[in-house]
């Protein structure tokens, strides 16, 4: 009978720590609230996987915006619009790329800015973009580059003439 007891009692601190993990990840991060009275940007992607309305739009690690939308235009490009505070003054030649909070996590805009004069305004799209990395395309790439390599280290040894004996 104590030997239930206890795995009840294991298995009770089990799913409090699991809990409290959890708890724990998501009490540091940043609500999803928008800029209200920012300028609203877009800009074109060929894929924006695992972005959504809300995520956040960073400069330089600081956040200064969040996305608002999105929707595929008549080419069935992803476009992405977002508010960014109307107190950080980008130049219009800026660009803006999708990265990913770690292997797995959520995906954000980072915004790079440019070297012009004329700064952005409310209604100006940005040519210049980097789409989201999907981590399985990344490692089919990874494992096709080491099966070539693993195959042509194989050709090589083949075509290799074979040693003499060495004589003592």
């Amino acid at each position: 009978m104590s030997g239930d007891i206890r795995e009840k009692v294991v298995g009770g601190l089990v799913v409090a720590a699991l809990i409290g993990v959890i708890g724990y990840l998501y009490a540091g991060r940043e609500s999803a609230t928008s800029v209200s009275n920012g300028i609203r940007v877009s800009a074109g992607f060929n894929r924006v996987d695992g972005l959504v309305e809300g995520d956040g739009v960073y400069l330089s690690g600081v956040k200064i915006g969040s996305v608002e939308k999105m929707w595929l235009d008549k080419n069935f490009r992803a476009i992405v619009t977002f508010r960014i505070d109307d107190t950080v003054h980008l130049p219009k030649d800026s660009s803006a790329a999708i990265h990913t909070d770690g292997l797995f996590g959520t995906k954000f805009v980072v915004l790079e800015p440019g070297i012009g004069d004329k700064p952005l305004t409310s209604g100006d799209k940005l040519t210049f973009t980097q789409d989201a990395v999907v981590v399985s395309d990344l490692l089919d790439l990874i494992i096709s580059e080491g099966k070539a390599n693993r195959a042509k280290a194989q050709a090589e040894k083949a075509t290799q003439p074979a040693e003499p004996p060495k004589i003592q």
